[in-house]
């Protein structure tokens, strides 16, 4: 993958976690095998190992930001003001919100933000099809960046996953996008089971990748045309 950061939304799971003089916030920023809405041609699922890497090196460099924003800072993994743990649900924090953003923690208390997002890079991910025939993107391992609280979810640019598809299935990626965009990207999905044996006759046979991955193309060009 080319670690490009994404960003993924969760409704309805942001909430105050302590009273008094403890100003604390939190929700499941992220929850394992929910299908995402469509995002533009597929959905989503998050496997349940997807944070282990970061979980195991102990959440490195991770930091709660308010929409996002680098001058929202909230809290960070390093002072512990953030805290993140995984469960049989998803990717849970909980974060002290400093007194400077008193504004936040009466917007969470309120009910006016009720939504958490994070932001990550997928270090691997698998493509498949659910049981309706819709293709679907299972994020397999990847580096949290950051959790957050937000207002208003931005739009989800899902082009780091198009692109993972696209170099899967030995594509072009504005070829893959225009797929997504007519709601057409079954025809990647295809599985590759043609061997071109080109050995001599009684010989050891082999794969020739040039010559099957234009067969693949043609074959993908011929399902989406007729």
């Amino acid at each position: 993958m080319n670690g490009e950061t994404e960003r993924r939304f969760t409704r309805g799971l942001v909430e105050v976690r302590a009273a008094g003089d403890s100003r604390t916030i939190g929700g499941y920023a992220a929850k394992f095998n929910t299908l995402s809405r469509n995002l533009g041609g597929f959905v989503e699922r998050i496997d349940p190992g997807f944070f282990a890497k970061s979980e195991g090196d102990g959440w490195p460099r991770v930091m709660a930001r308010y929409n996002h924003d680098n001058n929202m800072l909230l809290g960070t993994s390093r002072s512990g003001t953030l805290r993140l743990a995984t469960d049989g649900t998803g990717l849970d924090y909980s974060v002290d919100v400093p007194a400077a953003r008193a504004d936040v923690y009466e917007l969470v208390q309120r009910g006016d933000v009720a939504e958490s997002s994070f932001a990550f890079r997928t270090l691997d991910d698998d493509w498949s099809m659910t049981e309706d025939g819709f293709p679907v993107r299972t994020l397999l391992a990847g580096q949290l960046v950051d959790v957050a609280p937000v207002n208003d979810p931005a739009y989800l640019d899902t082009s780091t996953g198009l692109r993972s598809l696209a170099e899967r299935a030995g594509a072009e990626l504005e070829e893959v996008r225009a797929a997504a965009e007519s709601g057409d990207l079954k025809g990647f999905l295809v599985p590759q089971r043609t061997i071109i044996d080109l050995a001599p006759e009684g010989g050891q046979g082999e794969t020739h990748p040039p010559l099957a991955l234009r067969q693949r193309r043609a074959e993908l060009y011929r399902r989406r045309t007729f």
